[in-house]
């Protein structure tokens, strides 16, 4: 973990993240994660966050509903990758409008503000799409992985 990463959220900034997180999933079946590492190496940023996302088990909820906010901070660059079932529900741009209210938020430098108003919007899509019942589990940790 390079110092640039473990610098880019201090731990009550973490804290809050997965706070939003678990707010989130408290009205859906889906599941949301964010994941820092410092690069992508040499793959391309989105097949990066395909790797993570399966790495992490995240193509193996229930309903395909998995959304991961990848973030490879010294490239200054993430992703947001969301599974079959909510790709497949959710309005052509809303990824992209979803990555433009994150974008605004990391060039004021507020990384904190951005990845929770993120996950705040997914969720607010897998609920609509995904509502929560009594038989769902939460199938993934909420807390956010480093590479």
């Amino acid at each position: 973990m390079s110092k640039k990463t473990e610098a880019f959220l201090t731990k009550a900034e973490e804290e809050e993240i997965v706070a939003a997180i678990r707010q989130a999933e408290r009205t859906t079946s889906g599941e949301i994660r964010v994941h820092l590492e410092p690069t992508t190496g040499e793959l391309d940023i989105f097949d990066r966050a395909m790797e993570v996302f399966h790495a992490l088990k995240m193509d193996n909820t229930k309903q395909d509903n998995g959304v991961l906010i990848y973030v490879a901070v010294e490239d200054r660059n993430f992703v947001i990758y969301g599974d079959k079932g909510i790709n497949d529900v959710v309005a052509d741009d809303f990824w992209e409008s979803t990555k433009d209210l994150i974008v605004s938020h990391f060039k004021e430098g507020n990384y904190k503000t951005g990845l929770v108003e993120g996950v705040i919007k997914a969720g607010e899509q897998l609920q609509k799409h995904f509502p929560w019942d009594d038989n769902d589990k939460n199938e993934l940790s909420d807390q956010i992985s480093k590479g």
